[in-house]
Parts: C-alpha cells; structure tokens; sequence
C-alpha cells in the first residue's frame, strides 16, 4: 500500500468488514448468555467472564502481531489471525464445558488480535495526520453496524438453533474476509515487510514507549473504550434482567448505542473540516464524562429504562469521535512503526478493559455498581486528556 490521500471505497469498507469481526465476536453471543449458563450449569456472571478472557487474549495477539507484522508484513499476520479465528470459532460451536468456552475464546481472541492490529497499521502506511483521522472515521462508519446488528443477529441464529450455530456463524465470516481482502486491500504484488529486519520485537515497543509525548494517549484511549466493555459485559443484565426487557427488546436497546455511535462518528466526520482533531477529541471525552455523570445518577434515583437509554447513547456515541481521533494523534508519532504503536495502544485498551471487566463481574450485580465503574473510567479519560496537555500536536 503505498501512501495517498485518496483511499478507495473497496478499501475502505473490505478493512471496515474486518473491523466488524471483533464486535461481532463480543456483542453476537450476548443474548445466549442466558441460554449458556443454563447449559453449562453455571451462573449467568461466570459466563459474562468470557469476554473479560477474550479482551485479556486479544491485547496478547495484538502485541505479538503488531510486532510481527512490521517484521512479515501485513498480508501474513493478517490471514494467520482470521484462519486462527475461524478454527477457534468451530471449536467453540461444540463447547460443552465452561472451562472449553473460556479456552476457545482465548484462542479465538488470539486470532482476533493479529486481526485487529492489522487494520490502524494500514491505515498509517497509506496516510498520515488529517487524513488518517479522516479514514479511520470513514472505516469506522462502516464497522460500526456490527455492535449495532449483532445482538439482532444472535437472537435470529438462537431462533434457527442452540448458542452454538453462534460461533459457526463467526467463523464462516472469518474466512470470507480472506478472499474479499485478497481482491481488495492485498491486490497486485506482494510487498516487503514495512519495516527493517534487523530490529527485534522488544527493541521496537522499547522505541514506541520512549515516545512519552504519545504515551498519554494510551491511557486515554484505554479508560474510554473500558467503561463502553463494563458496561457490555453487564448490558444482559442491565436489561433483561435489572429492567426486565426481552430479548428482542434487548438487541433493539443495545442497537441504539450503536446508532450514537455511528451518528458522532459522521459528526465527527464533518467536524475534521472544521476544526483540529484533538479539539474534537477532548470535546469528546468531556461528553462522556457528562453522560457518566447522568447515568450513574439514574441508578441512584433507581430511574427506568428510558431515562438510562439517552445517557447510554451519549456514553457509547462519544467513543466514535474519541477512538478515531486518538488513533490518529498517537500513530502520527510513529511513520516507521506504525504496527507495533498500534499493538502497544490495541494491548493496553483491550487488557485493562478486559481485567476491569473481569473485575467487575465481581462487583454486586446491581445497576449502581456497574455505573460507577463506568463513571470512575470517564474520570480516568478525563485525567489523561489533562496529562496530555494543551500542546498539539500537527495532524495534517
């Protein structure tokens, strides 16, 4: 991929239809929790404990693939991840076990993370500052109608058969994308790995954490997207069990978020016309705290379903201005490493979100508790939004 300012369509929605593979691994399932549980005689919150383990794994492939891509190129650590996915996939369809599901979703996530890492690196080799915010956003318009339709699609395939078809339904996915990449993102020769041979896997993270400039953005990063995972790894019951809503009803309330999000992400869209990208992120990241405010406000008023549903929406919607901005701002300190910058942000996002989602499953189940984790995240972006400074950065 060479670098241009103009990215083409198929580009854009082949690398946005990958994105779509990790909500679809994490939000697809949600309405068999229920189902699951019962199956594999368990509780409903020790089931919950499989996305905290597939957050924890996905951070772990994104660091090895990140590293590995720079080294092998794109192309390979990219079809190893959704090959390594789909298998995983299939063996999850036949679990029995909770100890077999929590296995297969670590294998899985592993597949997942040498995905994930692969899009935001190329992304910066075909474009920088500006336009990467830009491309990142448009990439982001089309991958966020996974989370949104995602629950809806389990609640079909739980109509057509048992949880299991769930994950037979993920890894066939995976294993279309191979060949849309292929004609799309991949087409014409092979390049070269995008960086020097001679430098190792730990010599590179070593070169991205001495960047300190970057390292706030991390965090910031980190603390956003892990307030959005409390609250999806406690989104069954919050409302099927807490507000007492159906499974249809469920997937309908859980999609709204996702319409937020994708209406702040076009926002954001024309807003990068306008104004810089870190003043759009900051601004961001203010509103989520607000929302936090107004959410764990309704928990304590013990507010119905509709009064917790706008503060939701602006929580979720916020993260898309926030993830595509932050993404930009971090990735523009690093033109010759670009996959191993975004393994160290796609690592530290998913695995303190997936150990505070661990965590909170340990938490009370009430709605209170759930709120102020997510509060207390907002809190924590917020810390990293004034550690960060009033000095911006260039991206253009």
């Amino acid at each position: 991929m060479t670098q241009s300012q103009h990215t083409p369509l198929a580009i854009v929605f082949a690398l946005g239809f990958t994105m779509m593979l990790g909500p679809f691994a994490i939000d697809t399932y949600l309405p068999a929790f229920p189902d699951i549980a019962a199956a594999m005689g368990v509780e409903i919150n020790v089931v919950s404990l499989s996305i905290s383990v597939y957050m924890v794994a996905i951070a772990l492939g994104q660091l090895v693939g990140g590293a590995l891509s720079d080294r092998f190129g794109r192309r390979r650590v990219l079809v190893t991840g959704l090959l390594l996915f789909a298998g995983a996939s299939f063996f999850l369809s036949r679990a029995q076990s909770i100890e077999s599901l929590l296995l297969g979703r670590a294998v899985q996530a592993l597949g997942g993370g040498f995905t994930a890492v692969s899009i935001p690196a190329l992304v910066r080799d075909r474009v920088k500052g500006l336009q990467a915010a830009k491309l990142f956003s448009m990439i982001g318009l089309v991958a966020i109608v996974a989370p949104a339709i995602a629950p809806s699609i389990g609640t079909l395939l739980l109509r057509l058969g048992d949880w299991g078809v769930i994950f037979v339904f993920l890894g066939v996915y995976a294993l279309l994308l191979l060949p849309l990449l292929t004609v799309t993102v991949f087409k014409g020769p092979r390049r070269p790995p995008a960086g020097p041979g001679g430098i190792s896997m730990v010599a590179r993270y070593v070169g991205v954490l001495r960047e300190r400039r970057a390292l706030p953005h991390i965090g910031w990063q980190a603390a956003g997207f892990g307030g959005l995972i409390i609250f999806v790894t406690w989104s069954a019951f919050i409302y099927q069990v807490h507000y007492e809503q159906s499974r249809d009803a469920f997937a309908l309330l859980f999609a709204c978020n996702i319409v937020a999000m994708f209406c702040c992400n076009l926002l954001n869209r024309v807003l990068l016309n306008r104004l810089p990208s870190l003043q759009i992120l900051r601004g961001a990241t203010v509103a989520q705290a607000a929302a936090a405010v107004w959410l764990l406000g309704v928990a304590l008023l013990d507010g119905p379903v509709f009064a917790f549903l706008p503060g939701m929406m602006l929580y979720a919607g916020a993260l898309g201005a926030i993830s595509p901005n932050n993404q930009a701002g971090f990735l523009e300190y690093f033109p010759g490493s670009s996959g191993s910058a975004a393994a160290l942000m796609g690592t530290a996002t998913f695995s303190l979100g997936g150990i505070a989602s661990g965590l909170s499953t340990l938490l009370p189940q009430t709605l209170t508790a759930v709120t102020l984790c997510m509060f207390a995240c907002s809190m924590v972006s917020l810390g990293f939004m004034a550690l960060r400074g009033t000095r911006s950065h260039a991206m253009a």
